[in-house]
This record gives C-alpha cells, sequence and structure tokens, in this order.
C-alpha cells in the first residue's frame, strides 16, 4: 500500500454548525446533516478511515462555508480565530496523524494575514483554506493583498475551497440539481481561481501558492483555450507577463479530492506536471476506501503514485 497525505479532510467544531447549515439549499434533504457526527469525530472512526487506506496525516479543514459567509467583520475575525484554536487542540493531541489548514476572516485582510501568521508559526499548520467568495468578495479584490502578501511570505499555499456565489444565475433556474456540487460549485471555484490569473494576483506575487480541490476544477482541461482565447478576449486594460497557462504551471497545484477517475487524474498530471497533484479523500462527503482503492489501481506509474500520494505533500506543505 502507498503511503499517503491527504489534503481536504474536513471537520465541524462547536458554535460553526449554523454556518454549515447554509449549504443545506446545496443537498438532497434525504441526506443534509447525516455527516454531522463524523465530521465532529477526531478519534477512532476518522483514524480507522486513515488507517484502511494507508494515510498517514490527514490535513484538517473546517467543512465550509464558516465565516466566509458572516456579515459582521469583527464577529469573523474572532471566531477564526477561535476556530483555529480549536484545530490546534486537535493537532497538539495528535501532531504525527494531523495538520491543518486556518480557517482566516476575508473581511479584514490584515486581521487574515495576522491570523494566518499565527497559525503557520505558533500552531503548526500548513497553510489556509478558504471557502470561496466572502460577502461578495474574491480574493482578486485589492484589498485581500495584505494576505496573498504574507502567505508568499510564509511560502505556504492558499487553497480555495467550493462556495456558494453571492446571487443565484439564471441559469440555474428550474435545476436545482445543478446547485451545489453537481456543477455550480465547480463553475463557481473555477471562475475564482480564474479571477487571480486574469486579475493579476500572480504577477504582483509570483511565489505565491494556490490550490484546487476536486482536479482542479476542470482548469486543466481547458489550459490551451485559455491561452488562446486570452489573445482575443475583452481585456480592456488587463495585461499578463506570461500565457494564462504558465501561472498555472508555476502557481498551481491541485488535489483528487472527490474526483476517482483516471482520465482528469492523467490531464491534471500532464497539464500542470507530475509534482502538481496531492492526493485527497474530501472526508467524510468521500468513502476513504473508494479513494484508496481507486488511486493504488490508476492507470499511472508507480514513480507518479508516489508522487501524488505523498511525496508532492511533503515538498508543498514542508512536512
Amino acid at each position: 500500500m502507498t503511503p499517503k497525505i491527504a489534503l481536504e479532510e474536513h471537520f465541524v467544531a462547536p458554535g460553526f454548525e449554523d454556518y454549515w447549515a447554509l449549504t443545506k439549499e446545496n443537498i438532497s434533504p434525504d441526506l443534509f446533516g447525516k455527516a454531522r457526527d463524523t465530521l465532529a469525530d477526531f478519534g477512532e472512526q476518522r483514524l480507522a478511515g486513515m488507517d484502511e487506506i494507508g494515510v498517514e496525516k490527514a490535513i484538517l479543514s473546517l467543512s465550509g462555508p464558516g465565516v466566509q459567509a458572516e456579515p459582521d467583520t469583527r464577529t469573523a475575525v474572532r471566531k477564526a480565530q477561535e476556530v483555529n484554536d480549536f484545530l490546534a487542540k486537535e493537532i497538539q493531541a495528535r501532531p504525527d496523524r494531523y495538520g491543518g489548514f486556518a480557517h482566516l476572516a476575508v473581511q479584514d485582510a490584515k486581521a487574515a494575514a495576522d491570523e494566518l501568521e499565527r497559525c503557520v508559526r505558533d500552531l503548526g499548520m500548513q497553510g489556509a483554506m478558504i471557502n470561496g467568495q466572502t460577502n461578495g468578495t474574491y480574493l482578486d479584490d485589492d484589498r485581500v493583498s495584505p494576505l496573498w502578501e504574507r502567505a508568499e511570505a510564509l511560502g505556504v499555499p492558499i487553497y480555495i475551497h467550493p462556495n456558494n456565489p453571492p446571487d443565484v444565475p439564471y441559469m440555474y433556474h428550474g435545476h436545482s440539481e445543478l446547485w451545489g456540487p453537481v456543477w455550480s460549485w465547480t463553475v463557481e471555484t473555477g471562475n475564482h481561481a480564474l479571477r487571480l490569473i486574469f486579475g493579476g494576483v500572480f504577477d504582483r506575487f509570483p511565489k505565491a501558492k494556490l490550490l484546487l480541490g476536486h482536479m482542479g476544477e476542470t482548469l486543466p482541461y481547458q489550459l490551451w483555450r485559455f491561452d488562446s482565447r486570452w489573445a482575443i478576449s475583452n481585456r480592456k486594460e488587463k495585461t499578463l507577463e506570461m500565457a494564462p497557462s504558465a501561472y498555472f504551471r508555476r502557481n498551481f497545484w491541485c488535489t483528487t479530492a472527490g474526483v476517482y477517475s483516471d482520465e482528469p487524474l492523467r490531464c491534471a498530471l500532464a497539464a500542470l506536471g507530475d509534482d502538481r497533484v496531492l492526493f485527497s479523500v474530501d472526508y467524510p462527503y468521500e468513502r476513504p476506501h473508494e479513494a484508496g482503492e481507486w488511486i493504488e489501481a490508476a492507470d499511472i506509474t508507480d514513480a507518479q503514485r508516489s508522487a501524488v500520494c505523498r511525496e508532492n505533500a511533503v515538498s508543498l506543505l514542508g512536512l
């Protein structure tokens, strides 16, 4: 069995259930809430799922949207600190098995930058996970620059996790099945990442590191077209120092979270590089045994499998 590190493994914390419940509209009423007890467990159940497939270490993150949905800035800053302290205690109880991504209140970018530094330097976390837009603010907004500057200086990644957009586009009207994990979360998260590229974030912060789940939210499949259509787009005053695809290969990493299929895996490896794809389960929303059985049998080389399962995470996260 190939040793593994998993990067998109979720939990819930006391006082954050109401935020988590905001995703109820995206999930079948018959199923929503059934993962609550599993999300709250940091002991036997979670560790058994890890051990079953050879996960040495899980990088834990709050199941969204968390404070990305909090309208009051002071409350968001306070509660982000609270949940990071909560996670740090779980990490300290099992430092050999758990790491963590900080939860940040983007409402105050300077406070978010300071909290990221505290979490990395004092609490032993490996970066941050941000659950999509924060009250309509995306991470390409100039006001978020202090956070990118600090993340770049610390050398840690920011992981963008899906969340609902601030409004419901008409294209989903009459199709509730598309609103959420089937499609709209992919569209929203992929668009968020493209805003960073075309907004020049990676020109301003060339050493910044971005993580996307779900095999890159379909973006690796489109790199050639991004370059081709950028040349004729209505870009007004926007300029870039490199072709769009070059930023993917320099600043992006993706995880296998929630996508257990050889075709997108091979595409991501070919498009981004063998050192840019990392194993994840998306626990508990996906089954560990399914993720483990798939990656062990995936039609890739043994060297690629070792890199995806463990080596790339060690390198990116400094483990």
